[in-house]
């Protein structure tokens, strides 16, 4: 990912919560046919990642225990009008750009059949979305007919992938002014982009 240093995300706890907050990752592997790319919810563990796939899916069988993989979490992103930076009315240099907040994790995958590691997947995908959205009365595997879910677990694959390394970018237009900065941050609000503009606020100071 091309990363110059004014855009680098250097702060762990923020690149934490980018991945946290953010789950839905796009899983990119190279295959026998070329690239490939899967969109699945991934939960730290650890120092590593876990997930599964369906068992239908190719991409256990394409790439290998061990075989490196890239997981990309993407957070806020919008377009840029160079009519929000303040700075145009003084100098008219200003062009479009876009801004966006996003976390590449490399490492290496490990596919699991074993029923244990299947349920232990689901579990805490489970536990943590389901407090989420509700609460006291987050749903729970024990829930379901014990033969629907034995059924369902048996169509799926666990995986973990062990992290070699975690990159953070977050393209705030940190190379302009205060004042520009902030004149996007009003003008992403401006059109209902509240998460967007939120995080120029809180991380879009020019740095440097």
């Amino acid at each position: 990912m091309y990363n110059p240093a004014h855009f680098t995300e250097a702060d762990q706890a923020q690149i934490e919560a980018l991945m946290h907050d953010n789950p839905l990752a796009a899983l990119v592997a190279m295959t026998g046919g070329g690239l490939d790319a899967n969109h699945l919810p991934l939960l730290r563990d650890g120092e590593g990642f876990l997930g599964h796939v369906a068992l239908a899916n190719p991409m256990h069988e394409q790439v290998a225990d061990g075989a490196p993989v890239l997981a990309i979490f993407r957070a806020g992103q919008g377009y840029v009008s160079p009519n929000w930076y303040p700075s145009k009315a003084e100098t008219h240099k200003a062009v479009p750009t876009w801004n966006y907040q996003v976390v590449h994790v490399h490492g290496r995958i490990t596919w699991s059949h074993a029923e244990k590691d299947k349920r232990r997947a689901v579990a805490l995908l489970t536990a943590r979305h389901e407090k989420a959205v509700n609460g006291a009365q987050a749903w729970k595997m024990g829930d379901a007919p014990a033969d629907f879910l034995d059924d369902l677990l048996g169509k799926i694959v666990a995986f973990l992938i062990e992290v070699d390394r975690i990159e953070g970018k977050s393209k705030l237009n940190q190379n302009r002014s205060a004042a520009d900065v902030a004149g996007v941050a009003e003008g992403l609000a401006g059109q209902g982009n509240a998460a967007l503009s939120a995080a120029m606020r809180r991380d879009g100071a020019p740095k440097g």
